[in-house]
């Protein structure tokens, strides 16, 4: 019986060298969740974009739209700022940013979705509810639902793409606990809303390794079965 040897991954001793080298550095181990199929799979899903960099793809014109976190404080550490920095056309920077979030930032508890066009780019920008030191999942929840709706029937804002929300440090994001979520429940969040973009994981995830991560979002069922006790 034959075994099919699979391609290299890189020329001359690159692959026998990256086996070496991964031992010590930041690794991810990607898992599959299911073998490509001749017919295409239509469920909706989201796509993780495991080792990808978010500020180079966004200055490269590979998304149309950005769905990030904006306070009425400080937005000098956030990528909503650094994007208006690095994108030639943008008229905004983190002064007039932060401005223009505190203009909406009254006293309704209700968590918005600001709009910072920026020319070849819109940011959907979550502003917390008023009052709220955090963004918790509920209001990550209710945000989705406003973007999907921002979203639908118009074409000139996909691709979508969106931060995972995790590690932020004006912005952080917690569970009904008061507790740093999972990617899971940040995922879930997403996609009960009705959101199919593409999610940046933060780069602190990029350390996973050996927990294999998945590339789409719903996750294989195998997952729900090993958690249920199966194989």
């Amino acid at each position: 019986m034959s075994t099919a040897t699979r391609p290299a991954i890189y020329n001359r001793d690159g692959d026998h060298l990256m086996q070496e080298s991964a031992i010590e550095s930041d690794r991810l181990i990607l898992v599959p969740d299911a073998r490509p199929s001749k017919l295409p799979d239509r469920t909706p899903r989201l796509r993780i974009m495991w080792g990808q960099h978010l500020l180079d793809d966004l200055v490269a014109g590979r998304y149309r739209s950005l769905v990030c976190a904006v306070n009425a404080k400080d937005n000098s550490r956030g990528i909503v700022a650094q994007l208006a920095a690095f994108l030639p056309a943008s008229q905004w920077d983190e002064a007039s940013i932060t401005a223009y979030a505190r203009h909406f930032d009254t006293a309704s508890r209700k968590v918005k979705v600001l709009k910072y066009d920026m020319d070849t780019l819109e940011v959907l920008a979550v502003l917390r509810p008023a009052g709220q030191e955090r963004l918790t999942l509920a209001d990550l929840s209710s945000a989705f639902r406003i973007v999907v709706e921002m979203l639908r029937g118009r074409p000139t804002r996909l691709p979508s793409a969106s931060v995972s929300f995790l590690e932020a440090r004006a912005n952080v994001l917690v569970d009904h606990a008061g507790q740093t979520p999972s990617f899971e429940s940040v995922l879930q969040t997403m996609h009960s809303a009705g959101y199919t973009g593409d999610v940046y994981p933060s780069p602190g995830m990029w350390q996973a390794a050996p927990t294999g991560v998945f590339a789409r979002y719903p996750f294989a069922a195998s997952l729900e079965a090993r958690r249920e006790g199966g194989h």
